[in-house]
């Protein structure tokens, strides 16, 4: 009885932080009378409770990539949904419990996760049907979820309550299990440590069976990532007052840093190398294939002649390789986690209702593809990709010229008029066969633009159309957002408020059924979510060291050796150019107009934003990453732009000079820093404070 109430006693401690016991379904899987050592006496009891704490990574607020139902943070000033949630969102129109119990959600989830893998590392060595190795691996699991559940939560809410790794003692008063937040730093100090156990009890590689269990280089992966966000401005002394001031503890303990640590940037550069040093990871890419030439699979277009790297090899260069097809089919489904060399750490099926697949289907047009046609790109994410030869589009963010923070980021050069004539597809083959009447905006631009983005007038492959008794549908159609054409403008929630649509992540063969209303999976290609793959990490490296104005020695994650790390142009090439050259664009240096980036660390900083912002577009990062370099209260506020939807196939100008989408709000207050604690927590917790610009219960 006494091991039951192991158990129960840290469900209490629970309860008593994070709210209602309904939270603690803690016998979902065993009867009520079994006790704790039957359950890890057993072999498959003990698997199932393991695999319980995976099961919380599923749930649709702790998703990383996922549509708009329960996690909206998936979209910033970058794209958006057009049928539900953004608008609310947006304009900061919801109370303290988020948009559809986001907040609550993912504290309560996160630390469900938590306790779960908490009872497991607590309780494992005492299984003996398992070996010594089998045990090892498990702990290792184990440590990364848990750190995984409060990086979930650090991201969100800053600041968290780290609870005790043996639990909580229930005959404790209530207000001794009250915990308060600790500080950011030591947050981040308890999860890194978790991480840095979990690499060295983790393989560095798994069977195909195994394929979505963490690894040693998920562990590192991870680790980088955290000490990237606690080297940035708003977690690194930096914080505007209205949110430092707010975040102290009832005691008068300070929760964000007071002074800015430069050397947090080297420890995030050292991280990241921890993870290159493994030599097990790539950047994917699709080699040069002579026999393509299909409409959905076209053959390589070579990008515009680059001295370096346009006649050597990958990965020196792109000689051999297609960029469109590489990025492609990074997020397509084209390839199996086992086989992408990119992807450390992806969830698989662990994805909630809200998964990547139900976000293609709105991203599907609604006439021929079945799809809710009503996630769409912003005019400025369209504007970010570049030309096929590295520099601006013309007219980039020219709407924002007279803005404060966008000098310098805009082109103040005419947008490209007219439109592709059949006799003119020859000089536009990026574009396919079906390119007459697109818009010469959309032309001659780099290749992640033609996989991410859904303009107006491009081809939708749907290679899964059928065609009998029950099905008239097509394949390979040209799709337009005129008003009054059958995706245009509609008098309901489906339509793109931008009219620019979104490609990334779906699949050649991807098609809703077209049929009826409601949407259907079934002829979508299944997609892992990218939670973390390599490109990140190389950024995450060049953005680090770029910051640096000392020298450091910073040991390696298990002190084998020491990173001799400052601010190296040759080693911050190392991180960029892997992304450029598979994307089939030259360095920053070889740009006319940014021959300086890597010289002067202000021009290079505004570069590597923009490389994340096109390289992670729609994977979950703009939304932090606006938070944590203190960008949002500019990128936030100002107004989304996107074509005019009321104008008909005859006013195609005025159709594509960009206009204000007075249906897409924006807003920027002190509340959107950081996700609010709910009022339930707080009730539970005398001892929790709230975020800044939320209430506290009454």
């Amino acid at each position: 009885m006494k091991k039951i109430i192991t158990i129960l006693s840290f469900a209490v401690g629970l309860t008593s932080l994070v709210g209602c016991s309904d939270y603690l379904d803690s016998d979902y899987l065993f009867d009520e009378r079994m006790s704790i050592e039957d359950v890890f006496s057993n072999r498959d009891y003990t698997n199932r409770w393991l695999a319980r704490g995976y099961f919380y990574l599923s749930n649709g607020y702790l998703q990383d990539v996922c549509s708009k139902r329960d996690y909206p943070f998936n979209f910033a000033d970058d794209m958006y949904y057009g049928d539900g949630g953004y608008d609310k969102w947006k304009s900061g129109q919801y109370d303290e419990s988020g948009v559809n119990n986001s907040s609550s959600g993912i504290w309560k989830n996160a630390y469900l996760g938590i306790r779960q893998v908490a009872i497991f590392l607590n309780n494992i060595d005492k299984n003996k049907e398992f070996t010594e190795e089998e045990i090892t691996d498990f702990k290792g699991q184990a440590h990364f979820l848990r750190a995984y559940y409060y990086w979930l939560m650090l991201r969100a809410f800053g600041p968290v309550p780290i609870i005790p790794d043996e639990g909580v003692d229930y005959t404790k008063e209530y207000d001794e299990l009250a915990y308060p937040r600790n500080s950011y730093d030591e947050c981040v100090d308890y999860i890194t440590s978790e991480l840095l156990k979990a690499a060295g009890q983790l393989p560095l590689q798994r069977s195909v069976q195994e394929v979505l269990r963490p690894t040693r280089g998920a562990a590192l992966a991870l680790r980088a990532k955290i000490l990237l966000y606690a080297a940035s401005p708003l977690f690194n002394g930096k914080a505007p007052e209205v949110v430092s001031s707010a975040l102290v503890n009832k005691d008068g303990k300070r929760l964000l840093p007071e002074t800015y640590d430069e050397s947090k940037w080297a420890k995030a550069a050292a991280a990241a190398k921890d993870v290159m040093d493994l030599n097990i990871y790539g950047i994917h890419v699709a080699y040069f294939n002579s026999n393509a030439g299909d409409i959905a699979y076209p053959a390589t277009i070579a990008p515009p002649h680059d001295d370096e790297f346009s006649d050597q090899s990958w990965p020196n260069g792109w000689k051999n390789i297609d960029p469109f097809q590489s990025y492609r089919e990074m997020f397509d489904g084209s390839i199996i986690v086992s086989q992408n060399e990119e992807l450390i750490f992806t969830r698989g099926d662990n994805q909630s209702r809200e998964s990547v697949d139900i976000m293609v289907v709105h991203q599907l047009p609604r006439n021929g593809a079945g799809g809710y046609g009503s996630q769409g790109m912003t005019q400025k994410q369209c504007d970010a990709y570049y030309m096929n030869d590295g520099t601006n589009c013309p007219g980039m963010n020219d709407v924002y010229k007279e803005f404060d923070g966008y000098k310098g980021r805009y082109d103040s050069r005419p947008r490209a008029e007219g439109y592709v004539k059949e006799k003119e597809l020859v000089d536009y083959p990026e574009l396919g066969p079906l390119g007459v009447g697109v818009s010469k905006q959309y032309v001659r631009r780099e290749p992640r633009f033609y996989a991410s983005v859904g303009y107006n007038g491009s081809t939708w492959h749907l290679l899964n159309a059928l065609n009998d008794n029950t099905h008239d549908e097509q394949k390979n159609i040209q799709v337009f957002y005129y008003r009054g054409g059958s995706n245009g403008y509609a008098n309901s929630s489906y339509w793109l408020r931008t009219g620019i649509g979104i490609k990334k992540y779906v699949h050649p063969n991807d098609i809703s059924y077209t049929q009826k209303n409601s949407y259907d999976v079934t002829r979508i290609e299944h997609k892992a979510d990218p939670a973390i793959r390599y490109a990140e990490i190389l950024l995450i490296y060049a953005e680090a060291l770029n910051e640096l104005t000392g020298s450091y020695e910073i040991p390696s994650w298990d002190g084998n050796k020491m990173h001799s790390v400052k601010r190296d142009i040759a080693e911050m090439k190392k991180g960029i150019r892997p992304v450029r050259i598979r994307a089939g664009l030259p360095d920053y240096d070889k740009v006319k107009g940014h021959e300086t980036a890597y010289d002067n660390p202000d021009e290079f900083r505004t570069m590597l934003k923009r490389e994340r912002q096109i390289e992670f577009f729609a994977e979950g990062h703009r939304y932090w990453d606006l938070r944590r370099w203190l960008d949002a209260p500019v990128e936030e506020t100002v107004p989304v732009y996107g074509c005019n939807m009321l104008a008909s196939k005859d006013m195609a100008d005025q159709f594509h000079t960009p206009v204000m989408c007075t249906s897409l709000p924006t807003i920027f207050a002190e509340k959107m820093w950081l996700c609010p604690i709910a009022h339930t927590e707080l009730k539970h917790n005398v001892n929790l404070v709230q975020n800044p610009g939320w209430t506290n219960p009454e």
